[in-house]
This record gives C-alpha cells, sequence and structure tokens, in this order.
C-alpha cells in the first residue's frame, strides 16, 4: 500500500475562510497565481492519479492551459476537490467528488469530439472559437 499524496502548501488556497473565485472572474496577476496553482494541482495529483493512456479515443493536450475551456473544467474540478475533500465534508466528501464531478470533467475533455480533439503528446493544436454573427 502507497502512502497518500501531500499536496505542496502552495496548491492550498491563500486565504483560509475565503470564498474561492471561479478562475474566468481574474484577470491579470491574480488569473496568473490562480493558474499556477491549478497547474500544481493537476500535474501533483488529477493526472498521477485519474490520467490515464493518451490516445485518439481518450486524449490530453501537453499544453492544456491554452485551452479556456479546460482551465474552467478543471478550475471547477479543484474547487469541487477542495470543498469535498476538507473533513467538514465528512467521511463521503471523496465519494461524491468522485461521483459527482470527476467523470464528467474528464469525460468532457478527454471525449474525441472535446477541446484536447487533434491534440497529441508534443503536439497541441488551437482550436478556434466558433463564429458568431453580430447581435
Amino acid at each position: 500500500m502507497t502512502a497518500p499524496m501531500e499536496m505542496p502548501a502552495e496548491a492550498v488556497p491563500a486565504e483560509e475562510g475565503a470564498p474561492p473565485l471561479f478562475i474566468l472572474y481574474l484577470d491579470g496577476a491574480e488569473y496568473d497565481e490562480e493558474l499556477r496553482l491549478l497547474v500544481t494541482w493537476v500535474h501533483a495529483l488529477l493526472l498521477p492519479v485519474y490520467g490515464r493512456e493518451v490516445g485518439s479515443s481518450s486524449p490530453w493536450c501537453p499544453r492544456w492551459w491554452e485551452h479556456l475551456e479546460a482551465v474552467a473544467r478543471l478550475h471547477g474540478l479543484w474547487l469541487a476537490w477542495q470543498e469535498l475533500t476538507d473533513p467538514a465534508a465528512g467521511p463521503s466528501g471523496p465519494a461524491l467528488w468522485h461521483r459527482d464531478h470527476l467523470g464528467a470533467v474528464l469525460g468532457e475533455l478527454r471525449s474525441p469530439t472535446g477541446p484536447f480533439a487533434g491534440c497529441k503528446v508534443g503536439a497541441h493544436r488551437a482550436k478556434p472559437a466558433p463564429v458568431v454573427d453580430e447581435f
């Protein structure tokens, strides 16, 4: 049996008790710092534990932080992680995170038609936003 993973102290929200802000509401230095913390969580915990093998039916982009949809979904997943793995969430918190959040987010991101479609190891492919007519 392996020891439980410890998150780096920097991956814990800076202000205890302060409500977390969704990353898409941030800009400038605040966005950059929140993204740095998210990258730490994704690379230190999410991918080593839940990453699974990359393939055409379950792609992953090596530059995932350049896909705004991925940043938004992973940030939401991380916020839920923080809430549901806190001792105040009770002993079923982690199970709720797995059931209600993890599968849905990874399923969307790693779908063959998701934001990483066309990306592969060593190759990021930017996706243009859909064309929208003027209102």
